[in-house]
């Protein structure tokens, strides 16, 4: 009875979030191509759409879970998850294991591969 409760909780997640999103589980994420910088402003309020939605269904985000990875740009964009109405600065990676599969900010293959091997 808990996953399909919990499938019913976050079933309407994709329809509050305007930029891109894949829900796997209990694993989130949102991503955009930064290009201006309304764009990370875009994806800011994403994340505060997030966060309010998990708090009404009472399934709050762990924000030192959350993290941030910049793919091939060099904008420095910072993002935030509030935590108990305090503002929490998301930790910027350049490598996540994802499904067991690790995926590097430059997106070459060598990290992957020499893990693999």
């Amino acid at each position: 009875m808990g996953p399909l409760l919990f499938l019913l909780h976050v079933n309407d997640v994709p329809d509050w979030i305007i930029n891109s999103m894949k829900m796997f589980a209990d694993d989130t994420k949102i991503w955009k191509k930064i290009a201006k910088d309304n764009d990370s402003t875009s994806l800011q309020e994403d994340l505060d759409k997030l966060v309010t939605l998990s708090q009404y269904w009472q399934l709050k985000f762990n924000p030192d879970k959350c993290k941030v990875m910049h793919l091939g740009h060099r904008c420095k964009t910072s993002y935030y998850m509030s935590d108990n109405g305090v503002q929490k600065q998301m930790e910027e990676i350049c490598e996540e294991k994802d499904l067991r599969i690790f995926v590097t900010s430059d997106l070459k293959p060598s990290t992957p591969c020499f893990r693999a091997a």
